[in-house]
């Protein structure tokens, strides 16, 4: 995403910070804001939110570069008393509570929590460049403009039908773009709406000004681009009001995540893009933005990356942020939880570039080496190891000596395999259950948890279906506590496809449960089976309706059934009136069948 834009659910929030691009802020699928030094391209600091894994961070934005104090410093000189250092400090999160988050780099520490404004998750946060304001759009519906020095709303507006899903500040900070499906400009001072623009068909997710024009001059330009669109749009605000369609487009290969450009200050100074979309690439542009264009632009350059192993796997580019020289470019490529950083210098006479990184390299290199003093735990006979899990459970090592003599009897015995030993084995007989016979053999928990361990790690599905057998909740809590961490989340990727095979097996999302209190970071691991279930819970209602009537007409039917069935109809007449040409017959199974139609909720004659 770019800099103070919007977001949508599925792009996770990485931007570089302003001017000196000294630092990249990324929030990653477990919630914690990292701040990565891209200098020494090492982890600066890094934040946790209290609530980081039920209102996850949705959006992120760097403020404007400012004087900030840090800690002691020695007195300046005269000299030096003009120069004032500015650098860049706070950065604001918004979260899916609806709060925003200011995080002061300087401090290493939450500088203050803007919260009450929201009813919503906050989409997009955005800073005025000059005044200590940020302005914030949410789902729901509203824009609050906050003051940092009181922490409290200032102002609060409905901008659209819609949820905000993006925010912009024009560069002289008179002006504020918003938009939903539909773009409007609005004046900071009265706060009223200075112009649509409407041509976007799902939710705009990107809004950036691309010169520092004035708008009565015909040169102010801001470019959008939206969610599912290959295109990202330009506009022009005209002093006319003739800006109903965009003047300029450029071709991208799939969805914008990150933005980054450099404004141009007057027509011949030309407007330099940096976009990276959501299929890993990068592509750069550079225009002069002097009027219509009619057909779309295609990238000057586009930029691809790839690992060193003999089949090539593409690695996706993160973020991308443009220098002072037009070669050189600050890229962020890799993983969220850990990106790699570095400036490279791109050949754009070159349309399609390719770099090849070892990333593993690079990961290693690119860590600080801390020496850490690690002491192998003495086991004896009188120690227990505790295994985290279930409160209280200990689980006692033997001595050495017990060991031996052990070793010494089983010598002599054949060594069984896993499918025999599974054979002689009866999972529904434990050594809890009373009144067992002495010679079947009992199944302890941490014998379940081996198997259990073993079948997924062979990916054997004979031994899983025999651990996953048991319907015995003490067993299942105690199996799950003694897995080990590593162990879980294959776990969870199992019970998830055999939840998928058989929808009506909801044994399963007990032992899910149990697998979520035993690791509780499982966000993206957990996507599938989070879009399974609540798919299903959206339905359930329906369902439990349509079963209902489906039950009373079955019953309806089949008392209707129950009284008028036909049994063998007799020929034979039971009473013949003939009286003139009339003949009357009156038959017993006829006259049954005619109130059948003439009485359809039943008549038994």
């Amino acid at each position: 995403m770019a800099a103070g834009g919007g977001t949508s659910s599925l792009q996770l929030p990485c931007v570089f910070s302003p001017k000196s691009q000294q630092y990249l802020a990324v929030c990653a699928q477990d919630g914690r804001l990292r701040v990565w030094n891209t200098d020494s391209k090492t982890l600066h600091q890094e934040y946790v939110p209290s609530a980081h894994l039920s209102a996850t961070c949705t959006c992120i934005a760097w403020g404007p570069c400012r004087t900030v104090k840090e800690g002691p410093q020695r007195k300046k000189r005269k000299s030096e008393a003009g120069q004032v250092e500015e650098k860049v400090d706070l950065l604001a999160m918004g979260t899916a509570a609806g709060t925003v988050l200011i995080y002061s780099t300087a401090k290493g520490a939450l500088h203050c929590t803007l919260d009450g404004g929201h009813s919503g998750g906050v989409n997009c946060v955005q800073w005025h460049p000059e005044d200590s304001l940020l302005y914030s759009g949410s789902e729901d519906t509203n824009i609050i403009e906050w003051d940092l020095q009181t922490g409290k709303a200032r102002s609060k507006w409905k901008a659209d039908r819609a949820a905000v899903t993006s925010l912009c500040v024009s560069p002289d900070g008179k002006l504020l773009l918003s938009a939903g499906q539909v773009i409007k400009m609005w004046d900071l001072d009265t706060k009223e709406i200075y112009r649509k623009f409407t041509g976007h068909s799902t939710a705009v997710t990107t809004l950036r000004f691309a010169t520092t024009r004035p708008p009565d001059s015909n040169g102010l330009y801001f470019l959008s681009g939206a969610a599912h669109d290959r295109l990202l749009s330009v506009w022009q605000v005209r002093v006319d009001g003739k800006d109903k369609n965009s003047v300029v487009s450029f071709t991208l290969t799939d969805e914008p995540q990150h933005i980054d450009l450099v404004t141009s200050s007057n027509k011949e100074e030309a407007v330099r893009l940096a976009v990276v979309c959501k299929d890993g690439q990068l592509h750069l542009f550079e225009h002069f933005l002097n009027g219509p264009c009619k057909k779309p632009l295609s990238p000057l350059c586009t930029v691809q990356m790839s690992d060193t192993k003999d089949s090539p796997v593409p690695i996706p580019l993160l973020a991308a942020a443009l220098g002072a020289d037009p070669r050189t470019v600050m890229l962020a490529y890799g993983n969220h939880l850990q990106p790699v950083i570095e400036r490279v210098e791109i050949n754009t006479a070159e349309r399609h570039v390719c770099l090849t990184r070892d990333v593993q390299t690079s990961l290693s290199l690119s860590m600080e080496t801390t020496v850490s003093k690690v002491k192998v735990p003495i086991v004896t006979s009188k120690c227990r190891v505790l295994v985290p899990g279930l409160p209280g459970h200990q689980a006692p090592i033997k001595g050495s000596s017990q060991g031996s003599e052990k070793r010494k009897k089983d010598t002599d015995t054949k060594d069984m395999s896993i499918a025999e030993r599974l054979g002689e084995i009866d999972l529904s007989a434990t050594s809890t259950d009373k009144g067992a016979p002495k010679g079947t053999a009992s199944l302890q928990t941490d014998n379940f948890a081996v198997l259990l361990v073993q079948g997924l790690e062979s990916n054997d599905n004979n031994i899983l279906n025999k651990v996953f057998q048991t319907r015995k909740e003490m067993i299942i809590k105690k199996t799950v506590a003694r897995l080990p961490l590593y162990a879980v989340l294959p776990l969870v990727e199992e019970i998830t496809k055999r939840l998928q095979g058989h929808p009506f097996t909801c044994f399963y999302l007990h032992l899910i449960r149990l697998c979520i209190q035993q690791l509780p970071d499982l966000v993206t691991q957990l996507g599938v089976l989070y879009h399974m279930i609540e798919s299903r819970v959206k339905m359930f209602h329906k369902l439990t309706k349509l079963h209902g009537k489906l039950y009373l007409l079955m019953t309806q039917v089949a008392t209707s059934d129950s009284h008028n069935a036909v049994t063998d109809v007799d020929h034979t007449a039971k009473l013949v009136y003939e009286e003139g040409k009339c003949v009357f017959l009156h038959y017993h199974a006829l006259c049954s069948v005619l109130l059948t139609f003439c009485f359809p909720s039943g008549f038994v004659l």
